[in-house]
């Protein structure tokens, strides 16, 4: 059976420290990215929103427009 050494402990801490620093970087890389995303789709319902008011408005000059008895 082999000896657990204080400097086998010592790299295997240096080794965790580091894959911790990669996923911790990964992840504001992740979370940079979906802020990203959500202030896009945020931006899209306010541009639908835009979209939908302005058909409605020109969807009720048309009907001001057609007779009543109309096409």
């Amino acid at each position: 059976m082999s000896a657990v050494t204080l400097d086998f402990i010592a790299r295997q801490q240096q080794y965790m420290l580091a894959t911790m620093g990669e996923l911790r970087d990964d992840m504001a890389v992740m979370m940079a990215i979906l802020q990203r995303l959500d202030g896009t789709v945020s931006g899209l319902v306010n541009e639908v929103r835009a979209m939908h008011s302005r058909h409605n408005r020109l969807a009720r000059r048309v009907d001001a427009l057609t007779p009543e008895g109309g096409p």
